[in-house]
């Protein structure tokens, strides 16, 4: 017997769960798209994206899922032969690192390791040591996806700015904007690219460049840009396929329509970054009890390196893979894949799950994945200590 039949709950660190309405939304026939409400809705967009990035900025919207975001971003920066500084806590640090390599840019990588935030004293050290200001722009990661690291960006900011040096800071938001706290303009980025998928609750396929005035001369510096990389018209249209370079992705951007006013103008942003900091925490709760007697520990141990959109945890191969096949096959839960944290090949990799808390998630949801992983581990005979649900539900509760 099974019971996983019903509604399946993604508990995975992106696609995210996405509400009805925005299902409800994308649920049409295909619009006009050369004028009318669509032409008229996306006008309308570009502010609420603007103000979710927390900037006043220029904004572009790329068909295009994370790697393509990461992708149109270096585009626009990136000439072959520039030197970039990619300081890595995971797998997605060390992923637009390579997108950087591959458009011909000489990439020095920094690896922090996969379980502590970045190092900005480290940071500004290399980049004093870049007296002829070779490195044009540095490469961030505010969460990492795989690890569940969140790096302080303001203190990196504040690292570029003590070395004295003008590199660009360009930020990787895909798996913390609209989850954990960012703001460009305030903290000093000059690019920020997210998706779709994650913390906006909109199917994978839309991909978000922000660029400032800095940003903006670089790529006017650049020899070229491709066609459909060039964030120039984009960002400043004179028609309407311009946004797209050609056809809009129509059905995406009903759904975002629909996700960004449930996101700005109904719980209001402050609101959905405070329910994603009590979920967080009741998720931790119930791994700090759990660890207690039992193998199952949280990859970072400093909770304001944390992310509010996942937690990737440790708890020894099998069973990892063991614990989200259960889940998956018998009560209805997907957790995700401890994703590049041991090398192809290596039997630890099932060692390894990631639980997402992103997006369209409410205390009952992170309740009943605890409670699913609580089962799970009882079934297959997995030590742990006695009260995580109980503990979440506390912090639930708000007591």
């Amino acid at each position: 017997m099974t019971l996983s039949n019903g509604r399946h709950i993604i508990a995975a660190p992106g696609p995210s769960i996405m509400p009805d309405r925005v299902l409800q939304a994308m649920h049409r026939a295909a619009p006009n798209i050369y004028s009318g409400p669509l032409l008229e809705m996306v006008d309308g967009l570009i502010p609420d994206l603007k103000t979710l990035a927390g900037t006043h900025h220029k904004a572009a919207i790329y068909i295009a899922n994370g790697h393509g975001a990461w992708e149109a971003a270096l585009a626009n920066i990136v000439a072959p032969g520039d030197k970039v500084l990619a300081p890595a806590t995971g797998r997605f640090g060390f992923g637009w690192g390579e997108v950087a390599s591959a458009l011909g840019a000489e990439v020095e990588m920094i690896d922090f390791g996969k379980s502590d935030a970045m190092k900005t004293d480290q940071i500004a050290e290399v980049l004093r040591a870049d007296k002829a200001h070779k490195i044009k722009a540095v490469l961030g990661t505010h969460v990492d996806t795989s690890t569940s690291i969140k790096n302080d960006i303001p203190a990196l900011r504040r690292a570029i700015d003590a070395a004295g040096h003008p590199a660009l800071l360009m930020v990787d938001c895909i798996a913390s904007m609209g989850c954990d706290r960012f703001e460009m303009d305030a903290w000093g980025v000059d690019v920020a690219v997210t998706a779709s998928q994650k913390g906006l609750m909109t199917p994978p396929g839309l991909g978000f460049v922000f660029f400032n005035e800095k940003a903006a001369e670089k790529r006017a510096s650049l020899p070229a840009v491709s066609p459909y990389w060039d964030w120039v018209p984009r960002a400043n249209p004179e028609m309407f396929y311009q946004y797209f370079q050609g056809t809009a992705p129509t059905h995406h951007l009903f759904g975002l329509r629909e996700a960004l006013t449930m996101i700005l103008h109904e719980e209001g942003l402050e609101a959905v970054l405070d329910r994603h900091a009590v979920l967080a925490r009741a998720v931790w709760a119930a791994f700090d009890v759990w660890a207690q007697s039992g193998p199952a520990k949280m990859n970072v141990s400093n909770p304001a390196e944390r992310s509010n959109a996942v937690t990737a945890v440790h708890i020894g191969a099998p069973d990892g893979t063991a614990l989200r096949d259960y889940l998956s096959g018998n009560l209805g839960v997907t957790l995700g894949i401890g994703l590049g944290m041991a090398p192809p090949g290596d039997p630890s990799w099932h060692g390894y799950f990631r639980v997402g808390h992103m997006g369209h998630v409410n205390a009952h949801m992170i309740l009943g994945t605890l409670g699913a992983i609580e089962a799970g581990m009882k079934h297959l005979g997995i030590a742990h200590g006695d009260g995580g649900l109980a503990a979440a539900a506390k912090i639930c509760s708000g007591k």
